[in-house]
């Protein structure tokens, strides 16, 4: 593997730089920040809605999962094919695109007439959002000098941390005074404004070329990214769990699928046109970066999930009671990005990912102490904590971790971080959910209430959760600063 970490940030370059990020690329980024926070918002918008919607559209909350799965799914199976479409088509036709299909499944999901139109309707959207995220990261990483592209970092920050921490907020707002349809109306006209925006101002950055698309590779993706993601998750919510064939057969096609993929896009490097080129990994910053950013992810959505359960069947607390809880901490982990990603500049990653670390690994720990007896102020004090610790991760893995790569290679190493993220957020909600549930039956044959069964349960998911984070910390000290000269020009 390469290293390409080891020079200390130097001030006059960081002033230096401060003049090369122009107007023209300025209203670029901004414009993509906004399109991508309006898409990011609607991934968690529809965990509220559920109850609603099984009462309004009579499905079963087996069947009304599959808003969240399908959009999940969805992600995982179109983000690899980004790394060719940002690589073959400029900028604004690939924004184009992202928010047409977007804009498209927010109508469909507006106007929809029963349960399987809007599960359609949820994949066109995701479709879009699966583009835009990548699109939003390789635009970034071209035109932003290395001097900068921490507190750039930040900013998309704000988008993957604060609109996804929001969307329960603001669709249970929504819900206490109007019907579930208005949580795509009044995003609609928000969508197409950013899209008749960006077709009339965002300008080519990037000089598209000419690559051939494997569509062996595509097939191999959808089954081994769309199989793993949907079997882990169904692992949690399905009969016997990791024993049910609903779980294991899926999670079996698409390691094959996997390995098959992965198999191919190495015979296809050979020739230069792999889907996804799996050579980013040799950098070794890329790869310390990217396995941390796992970890994290897993520990970010396992909490998101658990949490909420645990304020309202343990705790008895409302729906809004419970997403108000959550909101301080989702706005602060994007607040902080911005200042986060100057540190980032100024001294570089070790000690923002060391110590967000530690803080990420202290607070699951002491989450393991929540009970039927603990306060809302713990609930609060502790997702906090979570969330800065988390905020201090983020900002400079993403930097480090996708600035280490040659230029040539950033279309392909934020395809690769986002499908990564995907299958890291599944694991957690599988992983999670999965200790809880087996938890929760084996205390019930103990005769313990269900209050106290679920607590217990919930419990133990956070101690396991806990000794996975104690893996974040020793890799904390390896991750460095990308040098901002001598990286590799071509690829061998």
């Amino acid at each position: 593997m390469t290293d390409n970490a080891l020079c200390p940030p130097n001030t006059a370059d960081i002033q230096s730089s401060e003049a090369t990020i122009g107007s023209r690329d300025k209203r670029v980024i901004t414009l993509l920040l906004i399109s991508t926070f309006v898409v990011v918002l609607n991934e968690t918008i529809m965990g509220v809605a559920m109850p609603r919607l099984m009462n309004e559209l009579n499905v079963a909350a087996s069947a009304a999962q599959w808003l969240t799965s399908a959009f999940m799914l969805t992600m995982a199976v179109v983000i690899p094919v980004t790394g060719f479409l940002l690589q073959r088509y400029s900028t604004r036709t690939v924004f184009g695109a992202a928010m047409t299909l977007f804009s498209a499944g927010t109508l469909f999901a507006a106007v929809s007439t029963g349960f399987a139109p809007l599960v359609c309707a949820r994949i066109v959207q995701a479709s879009g959002t699966a583009i835009m995220v990548p699109l939003l990261m390789t635009t970034v990483l071209t035109l932003v000098p290395e001097a900068l592209r921490g507190r750039m970092m930040g900013d998309i920050s704000i988008v993957i941390s604060v609109a996804p921490a929001i969307g329960p907020t603001i669709s249970g707002a929504i819900l206490s005074v109007l019907g579930w349809r208005w949580m795509f109306i009044l995003v609609l006209p928000i969508a197409v404004g950013s899209l008749v925006l960006g077709i009339l101002r965002i300008e080519n950055v990037t000089e598209p070329r000419k690559t051939q698309l494997d569509v062996l590779s595509v097939i191999l993706s959808a089954f081994g990214f769309g199989g793993i993601v949907y079997g882990l998750s169904h692992m949690g919510t399905a009969p016997g769990g990791i024993r049910a064939m609903s779980t294991w057969l899926p999670l079996t096609s698409g390691a094959l699928g996997l390995a098959s993929f992965v198999g191919r896009q190495f015979r296809l490097q050979e020739r230069s046109i792999p889907l996804l080129d799996l050579r980013a990994f040799e950098t070794k910053n890329f790869t310390l970066a990217t396995v941390m950013m796992m970890l994290c992810m897993m520990a970010l959505f396992g909490t998101v999930v658990l949490l909420p359960i645990y304020m309202q069947d343990v705790l008895r607390f409302p729906p809004m009671t419970a997403g108000l809880l959550l909101l301080p901490g989702g706005l602060i982990m994007g607040l902080l990005g911005p200042t986060v990603g100057r540190i980032y500049d100024r001294v570089g990653p070790s000690a923002l990912v060391i110590s967000g670390s530690i803080i990420v690994s202290a607070t699951l720990w002491g989450m393991v102490m929540l009970s039927v007896n603990s306060s809302r102020w713990s609930i609060l004090v502790a997702h906090v904590s979570l969330s800065v610790g988390l905020a201090l991760l983020f900002t400079p893995l993403f930097t480090a971790g996708l600035s280490s790569l040659p230029k040539q290679l950033y279309s392909h190493g934020s395809a690769l971080v986002g499908t990564i993220q995907q299958l890291a957020g599944a694991a957690g909600i599988a992983f999670f959910v999965t200790v809880m549930s087996a938890t929760v039956i084996a205390q019930r044959e103990l005769g313990a209430s269900e209050i106290e069964a679920t607590a217990a349960g919930i419990q133990t998911a956070f101690f396991y959760g806990a000794v996975i984070s104690l893996a974040v910390i020793p890799l904390a000290f390896y991750v460095r600063k990308p040098a901002s000269e001598g990286r590799m020009a071509g690829l061998h």
